[in-house]
């Protein structure tokens, strides 16, 4: 590891509990003036989490105390209960459809990601995944806290233990086997992050709008590679919030996110193009094993400041 990067672990790397929730209180009022955090949860088919989640974040950090302004859930197409579990539960849901009509649409997590920039006002937005099981107010708070009393501190990684069922530690088999060795061939400075795949971590709003989004998958590992080269190693941060538990995808569902991943790393790396931008799996069946070919993720959403309908928005 770079001795940069070990330098990094000491001054970037806390715990929830070294913030504790009357400092960010009182950091968060702090002159010249209050900073607004915004919440954001993508959602695809999440009925039986979500609501859980919303419920967490409004009772323990809008009600109890207020350290969020606004909590968003952003409905990437459900076609179960999602829209109104979340909605019964306290949050504003926004179909992804309804946000900037006259660009349709992208299948894909960045996508739902880019578009909430467009519906919400926060200076800081946190991200967390809608399928987060036994879910905790410290994965916002604990990554929310540096922002809110560090202002040279612009990018915030939750970082966990990820059990597969009741194993421990041997979640996270993409970062694993595709993104770890990928920031650490190419991007050493960024090897120092325990979770970079991890879809819980806040950002400031003025970095959030410079960025290009990936819009499938590959959003966290191309954020994160952005965000080192717009602002410095130095702004990034990971928070220590315990333990993540979540549905776990299948094996052809892991290797279509790979791929994404492998395709936004290659896009960074020589902004050249693939032969052939597409990923064949095989499934058996009644004859033997059947070729499936999927598309990789290949489109990028531009940064949000050039949006016209954001810049409009912020400048009324």
């Amino acid at each position: 590891m770079l001795e940069e990067v070990e330098r990094w672990l000491t001054r970037r790397s806390w715990s929830s509990a070294d913030r504790p929730l009357d400092r960010l209180l009182d950091a968060r009022t702090a002159e010249p003036h209050r900073t607004s955090v915004s919440v954001v949860l993508p959602a695809l088919n999440e009925e039986a989490t979500v609501g859980a989640i919303v419920a967490t974040i409004r009772r323990e950090l809008m009600e109890k105390v207020r350290l969020v302004d606004e909590l968003v859930v952003i409905d990437s197409g459900s076609t179960d209960a999602t829209a109104a579990v979340a909605r019964q539960a306290g949050a504003r849901v926004v179909h992804r459809d309804a946000v900037l009509p006259r660009m349709p649409a992208l299948p894909g997590k960045g996508e739902v990601l880019w578009r909430s920039l467009l519906v919400t006002s926060g200076e800081i937005v946190c991200f967390v995944d809608a399928d987060l099981k036994d879910f905790s107010a410290d994965f916002v708070s604990g990554t929310v806290g540096p922002l809110l009393t560090d202002p040279t501190v612009h990018f915030v990684k939750a970082m966990y233990d990820r059990p597969f069922g009741d194993t421990a530690g041997q979640g996270g088999r993409v970062t694993e086997l595709v993104a770890r060795p990928l920031l650490n061939l190419h991007w050493p400075q960024l090897a120092g992050f325990v979770q970079p795949l991890g879809g819980e971590y806040a950002v400031r709003r003025s970095l959030l709008e410079r960025l290009p989004f990936p819009v499938g998958y590959g959003v966290e590992l191309g954020l994160l590679v952005d965000a080192l080269h717009t602002v410095g190693l130095d702004a990034l941060g990971q928070v220590d919030v315990g333990v993540r538990r979540h549905r776990h995808q299948d094996g052809q569902a892991l290797g279509r996110m790979a791929a994404a991943i492998y395709r936004t790393a290659q896009l960074r790396l020589s902004r050249g193009h693939l032969v052939r931008p597409a990923l064949t799996q095989f499934e058996r069946g009644a004859e033997g094993f059947v070729p499936r070919t999927h598309a990789v993720d290949t489109e990028e959403r531009p940064p949000m400041r050039e949006i016209a309908e954001y810049a409009e928005r912020w400048a009324a």
